[in-house]
């Protein structure tokens, strides 16, 4: 059982995270919504566990319970300002790499060097809502487990597969192999993203938040697209962007 002081450092600290294979989670949401056999521990504080007897009733057998904490000791635990009154610790996901590669018509998120953790939760919530495969991450990305991510993603976190990959143009190449178009909008891009067949085999990448995509993940990309802006705009939130395209891409296949 993880002390409170090991809680605090796992929710503070990418490294303990990375090395123990292990997240937090806050709020009645993310518990409900988690899977039984992800979940290590939960922390509650006694207003919490008394109101809310149906978590209390979903806690998995085995796993360390602490329902009795004191409302001023828990909001020292909680990396919000307005603490709910619980916290889960949970096992990091666990997805293979294989199972998303089959299908006929995958689709999948590429983020670039992404590090806002809002855009980061936010792209893979709405992957989840648009039907993306998977989403892949560069090595220099926010990372998905830290508090303000997890938060974010709405409890999408245990649901759309992510994987951390090298570079942008090593997955490049990888989707390249499996027949899969890779998109980006981009200011260079020529043609319309409504204008574009997304039915087949589609990936669409994202960039930094204030230098967009690599030159290299541009040269790796099948085509790249523009998103018509009026006024003085240069180039949309990226998230907003991705929702745009994920978007896209759902109408086109449901016409299908």
């Amino acid at each position: 059982m993880l002390s409170f002081k090991d809680v605090t450092f796992l929710e503070k600290n990418k490294k303990a995270r990375d090395t123990q294979g292990l997240f937090v989670a806050e709020g009645r949401k993310l518990f409900m919504e988690a899977p039984a056999e992800s979940i290590v521990q939960v922390l509650m504080t006694k207003r919490f566990a008394k109101e809310h007897p149906e978590v209390l009733e979903r806690i998995p057998a085995g796993c360390f319970v602490t329902a009795d904490i004191d409302e001023t000791r828990f909001f020292g635990l909680s990396d919000t300002k307005t603490p709910q009154g619980i916290l889960t610790v949970l096992k990091k996901m666990d997805w293979r790499a294989e199972e998303i590669f089959q299908g006929a018509c995958p689709f999948y998120m590429i983020l670039e060097n992404l590090q806002d953790p809002g855009n980061a939760g936010t792209i893979l919530r709405t992957g989840e809502a648009a039907g993306v495969t998977a989403v892949f991450l560069t090595e220099g990305s926010v990372d998905l487990y830290s508090p303000k991510t997890i938060r974010s993603t709405m409890g999408s976190i245990y649901r759309v597969p992510h994987f951390y990959v090298p570079s942008g143009k090593a997955i490049a190449d990888e989707l390249f192999g499996r027949a899969v178009n890779l998109y980006a909008a981009h200011l260079r891009g020529r043609r319309v993203y409504t204008d574009c067949d997304f039915r087949g085999g589609t990936a669409f990448a994202i960039g930094n938040e204030s230098r967009g995509i690599s030159e290299e993940l541009a040269l790796s990309c099948s085509e790249l697209i523009r998103i018509p802006m009026l006024g003085k705009v240069e180039s949309l939130n990226a998230a907003m962007a991705a929702g745009v395209l994920m978007y896209e891409t759902q109408r086109q296949r449901r016409a299908m």
